[in-house]
C-alpha cells in the first residue's frame, strides 16, 4: 500500500479506469475485480479458456486455475480467547492479518510471534490457525466454498456446470476419494450447484487431512 501511495498504480487503478477505488478501498476493490474476471473466464470466455486450459495439458490444471478465493463456514469454535488475547482490537488485527495468510511458512511465523507474546496457542486458536491450509488445499480441487457443520464437510465446486473445470484432474481427485470412501462420501447436485458431503468430519484437522488426501491421489 506504500509503494502504490509512492509510485501510484497506473490506469489499472487510477481514477480514469476505477474511480469507486476510493470509496471502496484497495482490499475490496481486488475481490471485486478477481470476481469480475473469474465470471468471465466461466461464461463469456469459457470456450477460449477451455482451450488454453487444454493445450496446457489436464494432468497440470490445478482447482486454483478457476478458483481465486475459498470461503469457509463453520459452526465449530476457531477463535483466539479473551482469556488469550485481552485486547479486542489486538485480536481483530491478528484475524486480519491470519486471513491474509497462505504459506505454511508465513503460518509458522504467525504462530511462533503468537506464542512468543501471549503463550501456547490454545486448541480453538490452533483450529483456527489450520484454516489457512484448509482454504489452500480446497482452492487447488477447485472447491468455492467449505462448510463444516453438525459433524460434516461440505465442499461447494465450480457453478458453472459447463466449466472445463469437470474434466479436470483437479475435479478427477475429488471423484477418486470418492470412489475409495463411499460410505463417508455422497456427490449431490441442487439448484445447478454441485457440492459433495463427507461425514464424520468434527475437526478443521481432520478436514485438512482428507483435502491432503484427495490432493495426493
Amino acid at each position: 500500500m506504500q509503494d502504490l501511495d509512492i509510485r501510484g498504480a497506473g490506469n489499472m487503478l487510477g481514477a480514469e479506469q476505477s474511480g469507486f477505488i476510493a470509496d471502496l478501498g484497495y482490499e475490496t476493490y481486488q475481490k471485486i475485480l478477481a470476481e469480475a474476471v473469474k465470471e468471465l473466464k466461466e461464461d463469456e470466455f469459457a470456450d477460449l479458456y477451455a482451450e488454453e486450459l487444454q493445450a496446457a495439458g489436464e494432468e497440470k490444471i490445478s482447482g486454483e486455475n478457476f478458483v481465486d478465493e475459498c470461503q469457509v463456514e463453520s459452526d465449530l469454535e476457531l477463535l483466539f480467547p479473551n482469556e488469550y488475547i485481552p485486547s479486542s482490537s489486538e485480536r481483530m488485527l491478528l484475524y486480519r492479518e491470519l486471513d491474509g495468510l497462505e504459506l505454511d511458512k508465513d503460518l509458522l511465523a504467525f504462530k511462533a510471534r503468537l506464542e512468543d507474546r501471549f503463550g501456547q496457542v490454545p486448541p480453538e486458536g490452533l483450529e483456527l490457525l489450520r484454516i489457512v491450509p484448509l482454504r489452500r488445499l480446497a482452492k487447488r480441487l477447485g472447491v468455492e466454498k467449505v462448510f463444516l457443520k453438525a459433524g460434516r464437510m461440505t465442499l461447494f465446486f465450480i457453478s458453472n456446470l459447463e466449466s472445463p473445470y469437470y474434466q479436470s484432474a483437479a475435479f478427477g481427485k475429488v471423484i477418486d476419494y470418492m470412489s475409495k470412501n463411499p460410505r463417508y462420501c455422497n456427490l449431490r447436485e441442487q439448484n445447478g450447484k454441485r457440492s459433495m458431503v463427507v461425514k464424520n468430519v468434527e475437526t478443521v484437522e481432520t478436514a485438512v487431512g482428507i483435502l491432503q488426501e484427495m490432493v495426493s491421489l
